[in-house]
């Protein structure tokens, strides 16, 4: 799997969970939130998954291919991203666009997803929440935001982040937002305790 293919891959994830959980999900229930599962994500009261490579629903499943309308057709409803103005930096993808997933990159993305899940429930026991805007999944404890990425138009490959709301200075704190460290150096649920527990730390101590 090229770096390419993961991108698009990545991208394109980030638009079924814009397009066919969280803004069908807003539409219904006014929430954009959506949370992880065994195999993918699903919306918090939308009854649809994203598992696999597949969308799921009570009443069936189809392969995530083709355009983001006739997915949701199948599915018997309407793909719709959130509303204008609830947020600033997502997608932009038409329901209309057709799309393709690599099995490889979406079971590298869900994966990583999984592994941080678990982190960031033993880390804040608290639930976290996958976002749409950014497709990241994150809590916030104490003003600080915790959380995990595959990757995004500045950081394109998976990584993990610690996000003060009041900026911090020093040499963990090496992105304009915090700290960040890529996948490959928090691969598993234990290092990336030990990368949220230290910048919990640093945050205190300002």
């Amino acid at each position: 799997m090229d770096d390419i293919t993961y991108e698009d891959t990545r991208f394109g994830l980030h638009a079924v969970s814009e397009l066919l959980v969280a803004g069908p999900q807003y539409r219904r229930f006014g929430t954009i939130r959506m949370r992880i599962v065994l195999g993918g994500f699903a919306g918090t009261k939308w009854p649809v998954s994203v598992l696999g490579s597949e969308l799921v629903w009570a009443e069936g499943r189809v392969p995530l291919t083709g355009s983001f309308a006739e997915v949701a057709r199948q599915a018997g409803f309407d793909a719709v991203a959130p509303p204008p103005g609830l947020y600033t930096d997502g997608t932009g993808l038409d329901p209309a666009e057709a799309f393709a997933l690599d099995a490889d990159a979406l079971a590298s993305i869900h994966d990583w997803f999984a592994v941080g899940d678990t982190a960031l429930r033993r880390f804040a026991e608290q639930p976290p929440t996958l976002w749409p805007e950014h497709f990241d999944l994150s809590v916030a404890v104490e003003q600080v935001n915790y959380g995990v990425s595959p990757g995004d138009w500045s950081n394109p490959g998976p990584y993990a982040y610690v996000g003060p709301w009041t900026p911090r200075a020093g040499e963990f704190w090496n992105a304009s937002f915090g700290a960040i460290r890529p996948r490959s150096a928090v691969p598993t649920v234990e290092s990336l305790l030990e990368f949220f527990r230290e910048g919990r730390d640093r945050a205190a101590a300002g």
